[in-house]
């Protein structure tokens, strides 16, 4: 599966998947904040996990999304 990125003034997420126990998946967001020589990274995980890895990964842009959208430029 395709991680998914999306792009915010210098924030860049990246939704992606990652298998658990059981045959589940969990979304997965990596926040990169890049200010040229200088980056900060912090990853965020879904609550819940998921029967297929589709599911895990619209959870996970949706989780990109508001996370996005809480920054203020």
């Amino acid at each position: 599966m395709e991680d998914v990125t999306y792009t915010k003034g210098l924030y860049t997420a990246t939704a992606s998947v990652r298998p658990v126990d059981g045959g589940r998946y969990q979304g997965v967001v990596a926040l990169e904040r890049d200010e040229g020589d200088e980056t900060e990274n912090t990853v965020y995980e879904v609550d819940s996990v998921s029967a297929s890895s589709e599911e895990a990964l619209e959870e996970a842009k949706a989780l990109a999304h508001r996370i996005l959208g809480e920054i203020e430029l």
